[in-house]
């Protein structure tokens, strides 16, 4: 699974095994766990939170949207070539 990004003490990753959806990320404290928040992302670059699960608070989370608002072509491209596809879902 690969890390993406870390901002403000969280880790941005793929989960290997995700590659038959949407493109999304997760986001977990520190290291990745089976428990991160899920997000996907939309076609007008914004996200939209699948799920809270590891409970980020709202601020951090629109902290951490408004520095993945620049990456979010660059996401779409490291999934497109991490999972060998050129499905572009919603990028």
């Amino acid at each position: 699974m690969p890390n993406l990004y870390r901002i403000g003490g969280y880790v941005i990753f793929f989960w290997s095994n995700e590659f038959n959806e949407p493109i999304h990320i997760h986001i977990a404290k520190k290291k990745p766990t089976s428990n991160a928040t899920k997000i996907w992302l939309t076609k007008s670059g914004g996200y939209i939170i699948a799920n809270n699960k590891s409970r980020i608070v709202k601020n951090d989370l629109n902290e951490i949207f408004d520095v993945l608002s620049i990456h979010h072509s660059d996401i779409c491209e490291e999934w497109q070539r991490h999972f060998k596809t050129d499905i572009k879902f919603y990028c």
